[in-house]
């Protein structure tokens, strides 16, 4: 099974609908709240590029958003 990452925060509506996503197809994955974390919040700036979230992050393929067939495809969902 992949090693999936959600960087997120809690008020973000896209970080949301992803976290849904990923638990309606029964994946499991690592949530991480970027605005209560601040060196996981650099680690998702250093990985992506980006300091909007959400970034996902699976077996180290980033997503950056709520890319649903870019998710699909890496997960083979």
């Amino acid at each position: 099974m992949a090693k999936v990452k959600v960087y997120s925060t809690p008020t973000c509506p896209f970080c949301i609908k992803a976290k849904e996503f990923l638990k309606e197809h029964n994946i499991d994955f690592e949530n991480i709240d970027v605005s209560k974390d601040q060196k996981a919040s650099k680690e998702m700036i250093d990985k992506s590029g980006q300091m909007g979230v959400p970034v996902i992050d699976i077996d180290g393929e980033i997503v950056v958003g709520f890319d649903v067939e870019k998710i699909k495809s890496l997960l083979n969902i």
